[in-house]
């Protein structure tokens, strides 16, 4: 019968530490990567050509295409509307229309 000796360390046990402080540096370098990304986006705007150029839609405004006719004008219809409630609605009507303690 074949007995290991137990005081031996394995291949694995000694490799283990190496890997476990290989991929820490490597989670904590990504780390400090994403993070500097968000403090730069953060202090201001970056130097984009999306930001500086004709993309840029600041300031305009944007129709939704369901409000226009077939001929691309706004259309004169009336809009259907509709509100959601918690339950708590009288039905004679909307909320806040009597003060508690007056019905």
């Amino acid at each position: 019968m074949i007995v290991s000796e137990p005081d031996r360390p394995t291949m694995l046990s000694s490799l283990f530490p190496l890997l476990y402080g290989a991929v820490f540096v490597a989670l904590l370098w990504q780390a400090f990567r994403v993070m500097s990304k968000g403090f730069r986006a953060a202090s201001g705007p970056l130097n984009d050509e999306r930001a500086n150029g004709d993309d840029d839609r600041t300031g305009r405004i944007t129709v939704h295409p369901e409000l226009l006719d077939q001929d691309g004008r706004l259309t004169d219809e009336d809009l259907l509307t509709v509100r959601f409630s918690n339950g708590d609605d009288s039905p004679d009507g909307p909320a806040g229309d009597s003060e508690p303690g007056t019905e």
